[in-house]
């Protein structure tokens, strides 16, 4: 078998999926299919990459380097194109990028500029998934990162590929004086009596989710905030104990304000990165999926938090 760039990119998504069944689903293969592949791609290199186990697979030490040799190839490939031509005479118009209120976006852009220095982008801050499809479709921008709920995965048509980078648990940001201070863990019913702060429609499922289960907690919330606003600022709001926020799991809280998980982890938000299929060559979108993986693992590592929450209940192999 001659090695090719689609190898490579197999290689990567069993190694961020961490099973080879997430792979095929990421990759839109079967999982016999992505077993073959692999088989194939080790008797190439004549040693095992990975270790299969109960809850999936880990690279072997032999597999790590190859993965980090394999991520090497496919930003160089991407970077191919990319540069201007000589004197600046030709330039390619830059990767239009949008975003939605993502944790990882700034994160990403460090990485993906580190590794494609000749790269140039514009990012366009686009509060609803809805609309970030919609300019997708539209081919008014070239790739997004946008969320989406279990149950009401993003839709969009052929023209437009997506990718989970992450299905994130959502915490709650609760004022430091609060009743539930001492709590480990919050039970959603228990603030039914609290007011809540609540982001727009995103035309993805929320605030329908949120709804949803507070109704199967048996409560309707007594009063409701609207708010989009930047984190800062809902935060200095949450410390003064004006209500309460359902949050990203990797928030880090400000003096006053404490990040909880909820019992049972009735609410769940997963970013996406999306792109237009005839925009983006493989391996730039593997390069922005890359990225935007790495910054969210160093976001776990910031949020003491998750991670105690993850220890106790979360096995990390299994983000997406």
């Amino acid at each position: 078998m001659e090695l090719e760039l689609r190898h490579l990119r197999v290689l990567c998504a069993i190694a961020d999926a961490g099973s080879l069944g997430r792979a095929a689903s990421d990759l839109g293969y079967s999982q016999p299919a992505i077993s073959t592949q692999l088989r194939r791609i080790e008797q190439h290199f004549g040693h095992p990459l990975f270790e299969r186990n109960t809850s999936g697979v880990e690279l072997t030490r032999y597999g790590t380097e190859v993965l980090a040799q394999a991520r090497d190839v496919l930003a160089r490939a991407a970077a191919i194109g990319s540069r201007p031509a000589e004197g600046g005479a030709s330039m390619r118009r830059p990767l239009r990028l949008a975003a939605t209120n993502s944790p990882v976006l700034a994160g990403m852009l460090i990485r993906l500029r580190s590794r494609l220095p000749d790269l140039a982008l514009t990012v366009s801050s686009v509060y609803a998934s809805s609309e970030i499809v919609e300019l997708l479709e539209h081919g008014e921008v070239d790739a997004a990162i946008a969320a989406d709920y279990p149950g009401n995965e993003l839709r969009h048509s052929a023209a437009v590929a997506h990718r989970g980078i992450v299905t994130e648990p959502s915490f709650v940001a609760l004022p430091a004086g609060h009743r539930l201070r001492r709590s480990r863990e919050v039970a959603l019913a228990d603030l039914a009596d609290d007011a809540w702060f609540l982001t727009p429609d995103d035309g993805a499922g929320w605030p329908e989710v949120f709804y949803a289960a507070c109704r199967a907690a048996g409560f309707t919330p007594a009063a409701v905030h609207e708010f989009l606003g930047d984190q800062q600022q809902l935060q200095n709001m949450i410390a003064e104990g004006i209500g309460v926020s359902l949050v990203q799991a990797t928030l880090r809280p400000i003096p006053g304000v404490l990040v909880k998980p909820l019992v049972g982890t009735p609410l769940w938000c997963r970013y996406v990165l999306a792109w237009r299929r005839e925009s983006l060559a493989d391996e730039l979108a593997d390069a922005l999926f890359t990225s935007a993986a790495a910054a969210y693992r160093a976001l776990i590592a910031q949020s003491p938090h998750f991670r105690t929450w993850a220890s106790r209940t979360w096995n990390l192999a299994r983000r997406r």
